[in-house]
């Protein structure tokens, strides 16, 4: 194993990498421009440095794609595949991103600013994921209903056909496994479209997915915006499918386009405003307070399910958000290729002003700023960990969703009005509760409106457990075996025996 990189080793790492880019879209095997000759720049937000001009792809590359992938899937080399034999591809493509892991990671954290140790996280995410769906995909069965004797009854699973997967840029490599993976491995063939914000790493990924035996048309790649790329897909008419991860308001427009089209399955994973409990009863409240405070700064905030509204019982409040401010002392952001730094750059100027109106707002409305508030100066986008206390559910900081290093501490004295705080919200992505009494956990866990819930910890799970959320946060599922069900289309096939 490999000695983890220093400071110096990544940045000339770094050097090499961006000096060997790819970016064309991937279509039908091959590396082509944007059928329009468009591009548009990537930029590290950690240096403002431009790093490469990706295809710009738009509605002439998705009629391409769609039927290619259309093609493929027809064809039956991947859709009509032994399970088995598909395991094998992809689990050499597994293979092969660990063999280039680094490389990997150093792609987004150049083009989204997130820290080194984060990413590389993020890649054995990835290559897990990879791995457990196509471990699994061989151990899907069918059913075989009870009937009388003049009849066989089968419950058969079949790939549903064109699957498009539109993912985020605040895990874009981790996201786009959890979103391709169950997909290839039921059998689909898929058209990944990824962030503008962060194109880089599939190209590289669709680069491994060719030489791992993908066959052509399988698996494509095309780089672009969402109001060209994404909507085009959403209103293909040959497109079976559509995953998204990403904020509630596109999802509800790419709802509105497959209603518009041909009624294509939607799977949403979509915004949050997650709750995070903290009963005075509970373990260690230096250790919770330094979880509380990694609940939201880690990936600088930039998490669907980021701890940002603290629910903590006034008993123990002052004290407990006196540790949480501690702990945010060694969270500031640093350079992204310092293995030491905890935060990044923000990614792009747009989500940069928009953190910082939002850090506005809550002081204009009256929240107690108690650290952070303010920016670095030089040429990176880079915000400082926030916290406000005195929160209440009227201000927009303790409502909406900021995707940032913005905490919002609220108070509270009783169980059921925790639980009210942490319902009132129009998502439910995930929440958190901490505390020392069984009863109480399988109370409020059983009562809050969430589609994930920590319990003494926060983003805890691995592949075994869904992830995905309720309410305006979506409605599919990520991981475990129930993806491979969203991929997957149910046949029922009634057969006459005898006379």
């Amino acid at each position: 194993m490999s000695h983890p990189k220093t400071y110096a080793e990544w940045q000339a790492m770094a050097e090499s990498v961006k000096a060997n880019l790819e970016t064309r879209a991937f279509i039908d095997d091959t590396f082509v421009d944007a059928v329009s000759g468009d591009s548009f720049e990537t930029i590290n937000p950690a240096t403002g440095e431009v790093l490469a001009k990706v295809a710009s792809c738009d509605a002439a590359d998705v009629d391409k794609a769609v039927a290619v992938a259309r093609r493929a899937f027809n064809s039956g080399e991947w859709s009509r595949m032994a399970p088995g034999a598909r395991k094998k591809v992809l689990l050499k493509l597994a293979d092969l991103m660990q063999q280039h892991r680094d490389e990997l990671a150093l792609l987004d954290t150049l083009d989204m600013g997130k820290p080194i140790g984060s990413s590389l996280g993020d890649m054995a995410g990835a290559i897990g994921t990879i791995r457990h769906q196509a471990e699994s995909i061989d151990k899907v069965y069918g059913e075989v209903a009870p009937t009388g004797e003049e009849a066989l009854a089968l419950v058969l699973r079949e790939p549903l056909g064109v699957v498009a997967s539109i993912v985020p840029w605040n895990f874009p490599l981790m996201m786009t496994a959890w979103k391709i993976a169950p997909a290839l491995a039921a059998g689909n063939s898929v058209i990944l479209k990824p962030s503008e914000k962060s194109p880089l790493s599939a190209l590289r990924l669709a680069q491994l997915a060719k030489e791992a035996g993908i066959p052509s048309g399988v698996f494509q790649v095309l780089p672009g915006f969402g109001h060209t790329v994404g909507k085009a897909l959403a209103l293909s008419m040959d497109v079976n499918c559509l995953a998204f991860t990403g904020s509630t308001g596109v999802g509800k427009q790419l709802m509105q386009y497959a209603g518009q089209s041909n009624l294509k399955r939607v799977y949403l994973e979509c915004g949050g405003k997650s709750p995070n409990i903290v009963f005075a009863d509970c373990k260690n409240l230096d250790k919770v307070a330094q979880h509380a405070a990694e609940a939201i700064f880690h990936n600088q905030g930039e998490v669907c399910i980021a701890g940002s509204r603290l629910l903590v019982e006034n008993s123990v409040r002052e004290a407990f958000v006196d540790k949480v401010l501690a702990a945010a002392e060694n969270m500031q952001p640093g350079d992204p290729l310092d293995p030491n730094s905890f935060m990044g750059a923000i990614v792009d100027r747009t989500q940069y002003e928009r953190i910082l109106d939002y850090i506005r707002k809550g002081v204009e409305e009256g929240a107690q700023l108690r650290t952070g508030g303010k920016s670095l100066e030089g040429p990176g986008l880079f915000i400082c960990p926030t916290v406000f206390d005195g929160v209440n559910d009227k201000m927009a900081i303790g409502r909406e969703e900021i995707f940032g290093p913005v905490l919002s501490v609220f108070g509270f004295d009783r169980e059921e009005e925790a639980i009210a705080l942490a319902n009132d919200s129009d998502y439910g992505l995930a929440a958190g509760l901490w505390s020392q009494d069984i009863d109480r956990i399988m109370r409020v866990t059983r009562r809050l409106e969430s589609g994930q819930v920590f319990v003494n910890n926060w983003a805890g799970g691995d592949q075994t457990v869904p992830f995905g959320g309720v309410k305006q946060s979506g409605n599919g599922r990520d991981k475990s075996h129930h993806s491979l069900e969203e991929y997957s289309e149910l046949k029922s096939v009634w057969i006459s025996l005898g006379d």
